[in-house]
């Protein structure tokens, strides 16, 4: 009910990993997610450690939510000369494909200690729901 991914995607992603390439705005890097049902809404935490929250993109297109980040290398002066570059740079992006019983309209995103988590509710008509059944309390005879 959730979503569908990119099959390639996870081969990109550790296609990046393995040379370096930090990801561009026409060729963005994945980024790792967990996903998963509480209740009545699904989560999904995508990990986007050391950028702040505006550096992050949201988009929702039909059922199609877009998420897209972009971490640069720390500024500083002429006389910083980088010792250890380990986290990855560049562009990261990730598309979900979700599916028609939830509610894109009412989505909600957090994002805190490097993890963008966002609730996305099941909408109403796909929740399951009792239905009564009207019917007499007496038994009708036959040939009556």
């Amino acid at each position: 009910m959730l979503m569908r991914t990119d099959p390639f995607r996870e081969l990109d992603r550790l296609t990046s990993q393995v040379f370096g390439n930090p990801g561009t705005w026409s060729r963005p890097t994945s980024m790792p997610m967990d996903a998963y049902r509480a209740g009545d809404e699904f989560v999904v935490c995508f990990d986007l450690p050391g950028l702040t929250a505006d550096a992050i993109e949201l988009d929702v297109e039909r059922n199609v939510l877009t998420v897209k980040a972009e971490r640069r290398p720390p500024h500083g002066g002429e006389d910083v000369e980088m010792q250890v570059s380990e986290r990855p740079l560049g562009v990261f992006s990730r598309q979900l494909f979700l599916g028609d019983g939830l509610d894109t309209e009412h989505i909600h995103a957090d994002y805190e200690a490097g993890v963008l988590t966002l609730r996305i509710p099941v909408a109403e008509q796909a929740k399951p729901r009792r239905i009564e059944i009207a019917g007499k309390d007496e038994p009708k005879q036959l040939g009556a």
